[in-house]
């Protein structure tokens, strides 16, 4: 990794003409999600009716379990949740692009057997933020998903959609990961 210097074109250093320094590398994401490889229990909730004005919440419980493929620029995430609701069982895959030091998020629902658009996006400050479109009920929506930290060994999954361009934004599925005790 080498660092480039960037000068400014005024001789003068002051308040107003800081002294030059090194700019920093981009940032290579490609490790971004090497603290997820791993099983972990997931509680769940979603919002049954998205969009609707409705806030029924319904809750389940199983596992997500994380593997690095195509060494490390690349996983797959399993997710196998049950509640009073039923289960959800899919799989995501994530792909690093070294081009733009992003990540897409594909997700599969194993229950209708279809791959969503792409979500894209990185992590900023520990915090992954990631952004696409779907559709819901016929309506084209925006997405937004975030990767939070909670603490040690526990991280927050939320995902919003957007139905004005991004102005307001609803949350509708909340997944809490807690790595499994070994």
């Amino acid at each position: 990794m080498s660092a480039v210097l960037v000068f400014s074109q005024s001789s003068a250093v002051g308040p107003d003409n800081p002294a030059p320094r090194a700019s920093a590398a981009p940032h290579n994401g490609q490790h971004d999600f090497d603290w997820e490889i791993g099983t972990w229990d997931t509680h769940l909730k979603r919002l049954r009716e998205p969009l609707s004005g409705k806030t029924e919440w319904v809750e389940y419980a199983g596992t997500s379990v994380v593997k690095a493929i195509m060494g490390g620029r690349a996983n797959l995430v399993e997710l196998d949740v049950r509640g009073s609701s039923g289960r959800i069982a899919g799989v995501s895959l994530r792909l690093y692009q070294p081009a733009s030091g992003q990540w897409t998020l594909h997700f599969a629902n194993l229950a209708n057997g279809m791959l969503t658009d792409p979500m894209q996006g990185s992590f900023k400050d520990g915090q992954g933020s990631f952004y696409g479109k779907d559709t819901v009920n016929g309506r084209a929506v925006l997405v937004r998903f975030l990767i939070v930290p909670m603490g040690a060994g526990q991280w927050r999954f939320e995902q919003a959609y957007s139905a004005d361009g991004g102005q307001r934004w609803e949350t509708n599925w909340i997944a809490i990961d807690s790595r499994r005790k070994a």
